[in-house]
């Protein structure tokens, strides 16, 4: 299978979802956010504020989709990747990591 095309501009695509409030958290990532004290406001506050880290994307064979790593550091300072992906509609939060 052909690898479809990653999204350019992702941070723009990104804040866009954000802004139309087209974001949904998936279960895996409502349970890793829970078992990592990672907060909604953080993934949010990442999502609008860190940098697209082009290096960590990665192609999921399963949903024939690209999932995007953004990273950053929250109000509190912590660093934190979040992994993004997209269907039709919406924006979909993967799972969200702290790197310190």
């Amino acid at each position: 299978m052909r690898r479809p095309p990653k999204t350019p501009n992702l941070l723009s695509k990104v804040g866009h979802c954000l802004d139309q409030g087209r974001y949904l958290d998936t279960r895996h990532a409502s349970l890793r956010q829970r078992q990592r004290w990672i907060s909604r406001i953080e993934v949010l506050y990442v999502l609008r504020n860190g940098f697209h880290e082009q290096r960590k994307d990665k192609f999921d064979m399963a949903f024939k989709s690209w999932n995007y790593a953004v990273r950053g550091k929250t109000i509190d300072k912590r660093d934190l990747r979040i992994i993004v992906s997209f269907d039709e509609n919406n924006m979909l939060i993967i799972t969200a990591i702290e790197l310190s």
